[in-house]
């Protein structure tokens, strides 16, 4: 990638994390990156596709920890899925407890913006659709009871994830994220030969 248009999209990450999109003025980038507007508009057309660019930066990010830690097939696959949560807890207390950068965007944006709204939904949706097939082998394997289902379950635990980082970011720290997992795994998933021993 071009990497005048990368530094770009380097910045963009943390800045729409701390700033939202309505509040991140397209001069501030420019000025972080030290990038002329028309090298800017040379990349991208506008603000929103800059951000929607931002975002698919940030899947590949994603997709990538989801790569580590679910195709981890030497553990078992429920310690792979809290791998990946635990991995993105670290990230974000890495970054002060910013947060997600889907949530965040879904919160400011999802109302006013359809375009936004359907890209961050979609966004949700490979991240269970990935944790699902975890889940289901898990459910396979009989650490989860044999009748519940890994797609609904999956999407259960990003929807809390979500809820748990909004509150971590409210409190600058991760308790809300540990609480969270510890009640998921111990109670949502878990059966008596299972995997109470992962909180």
């Amino acid at each position: 990638m071009h990497s005048t248009k990368q530094r770009l999209l380097d910045a963009g990450l943390p800045m729409l994390l701390e700033h939202g999109y309505n509040d991140l003025g397209i001069q501030a980038v420019l000025a972080a990156t030290a990038t002329p507007k028309g090298s800017f508009y040379h990349h991208f057309k506008d603000k929103e596709d800059f951000a929607l660019q931002v975002v698919d930066q940030y899947m590949r990010e994603v997709h990538a920890g989801l790569d580590a830690c679910l195709g981890d097939t030497s553990r078992p696959p429920l310690e792979r899925v809290r791998c990946f949560f635990e991995t993105t807890e670290q990230q974000y207390r890495s970054e002060g407890y910013m947060g997600c950068l889907l949530g965040g965007l879904g919160q400011e944006l999802s109302g006013a913006s359809e375009v936004f709204r359907r890209k961050i939904g979609e966004c949700f949706s490979e991240i269970a659709g990935r944790v699902a097939v975890c889940l289901d082998e898990a459910r396979q394997r009989g650490d989860m009871p044999a009748d519940l289902d890994a797609r609904h379950m999956a999407s259960v635990l990003v929807d809390c994830w979500e809820g748990a980082a909004l509150r971590s970011r409210l409190r600058r720290d991760g308790a809300p994220l540990t609480a969270m997992l510890d009640f998921y795994f111990r109670c949502a998933v878990a059966t008596d030969n299972g995997v109470r021993g992962l909180g």
